[in-house]
């Protein structure tokens, strides 16, 4: 049985993991869960799986929690679950921790300390945090290798990256294709994009996404992130990252060998298969996680390159990652600003790409020796992009 801490245990990535442990619990136990501000949802899953350790980071919210239990805030414990208020707690307990594995769910920045205490302590990650990665790839892999600890990916398209290359040569690689669904706008001219409204851009034409991801969907900014955290999960080259549009998203991700045969990773699309296979990881996988793929009812496999025209992510993404080391931090923070300010009818869709282009500009040339100097460059970055969405409103 596989012990795991699971961070972000509220979201919908942890909500899909405890699923699968629901499904098997002959298999894995629960160390540690923590979230962010959600109480009664973590009320709930400590009720329901009992783990050593449970925590907020909001203390607010912490203080609901316990309420919703019946416990004193003063004793922290409820039924055998010692209970936990604000970050700094969360970080030490999963240093501490028994758990062999731990499962980085929060969103955001948020999430990078978790990921780090986790690797300094010596565990495994499955990681489904991107901003770790982006804006800290090569903090996050120089602490994995010198712990000699392993970096599993969650998302979709780097897990069946993951998964295609077990077994496989490293001398036999030659690119990774990752697959983008090209978002609601992928037939839209760009003479268009000016009347782009919020709710257009959140209507994504197969999932119901948060608000963030939903417009990094429509962006294709998505695809631009995960091409800087396929750099540093697989270590290859930007030049041998390559990005295809493919509209129906059965196939996840591909690799292209040396002689030019191709592998791909195929199946439904739904996140409890990532989620199990980094779970049980480097073991057999579990049974039935997911509906099986009728190929009957499947009409087309399509295919199209990325308009850079239109869509310019991808290749600021690569840009970046030949840059300065804080370059794909800055180019994060820009994004996540630009992001809500469209959100919130400050600026123009179109303006997304010049805010982060002039935020690039800016500070795209600094670099970061720790993670407090990365912090710092991340607070710069997102100021300066506020004072560019000034200079940019509709």
């Amino acid at each position: 049985m596989k012990r795991i801490a699971l961070l972000g245990s509220t979201g919908s990535i942890g909500l899909s993991t405890l699923e699968v442990v629901s499904g098997h619990r002959d298999s894995f136990s629960v160390d540690l869960l923590c979230a962010g501000s959600q109480s009664k949802v973590l009320a709930d899953q400590i009720r329901t799986f009992r783990p050593s350790v449970a925590g907020l980071a909001s203390e607010s919210a912490f203080v609901s929690l316990c309420e919703i239990l019946g416990v004193d805030p003063k004793s922290r414990v409820f039924e055998g679950t010692r209970l936990l208020c604000g970050s700094d707690e969360i970080e030490s307990a999963v240093r501490e921790s028994q758990a062999e594995l731990v499962v980085a769910a929060v969103v955001g920045m948020a999430g990078l300390p978790g990921v780090l205490a986790a690797l300094e302590s010596g565990k495994d990650v499955a990681l489904a945090n991107k901003e770790s990665l982006v804006v800290a790839g090569s903090l996050v892999v120089e602490q994995a290798r010198q712990r000699g600890v392993k970096l599993i990916p969650v998302d979709s398209e780097h897990s069946a990256v993951f998964q295609v290359l077990q077994g496989v040569a490293r001398a036999d690689l030659r690119s990774i294709i990752l697959t983008a669904s090209g978002g609601p706008f992928l037939k839209t001219p760009r003479e268009e994009f000016d009347s782009i409204t919020p709710e257009r851009a959140l209507k994504h034409p197969k999932w119901n996404m948060g608000p963030k991801i939903s417009i990094d969907s429509a962006t294709l900014m998505n695809k631009a992130l995960e091409v800087i955290e396929a750099r540093w999960l697989f270590d290859v080259s930007p030049s041998d990252i390559e990005v295809i549009v493919h509209p129906q998203s059965i196939i996840h991700s591909m690799i292209r060998l040396k002689d030019e045969t191709v592998l791909a990773q195929l199946s439904e699309p739904d996140m409890k298969g990532p989620i199990a296979y980094a779970l049980q990881y480097p073991h057999c996988r579990l049974d039935r996680v997911m509906r099986p793929l009728d190929f009957t009812t499947v009409r087309e496999l399509t295919f199209c390159p990325v308009d850079k025209e239109r869509f310019p992510s991808i290749d600021r993404a690569l840009e970046c990652l030949q840059g300065a080391r804080g370059a794909c931090a800055v180019f994060n923070a820009a994004n996540e600003v630009a992001v809500q300010e469209f959100l919130n009818g400050a600026i123009s869709f179109p303006s997304i790409y010049k805010v982060i282009d002039k935020t690039l500009e800016r500070c795209g040339d600094e670099g970061y020796a720790s993670l407090q100097e990365l912090e710092s460059l991340c607070d710069r970055a997102s100021e300066w992009a506020r004072q560019t969405v000034r200079s940019v409103r509709k």
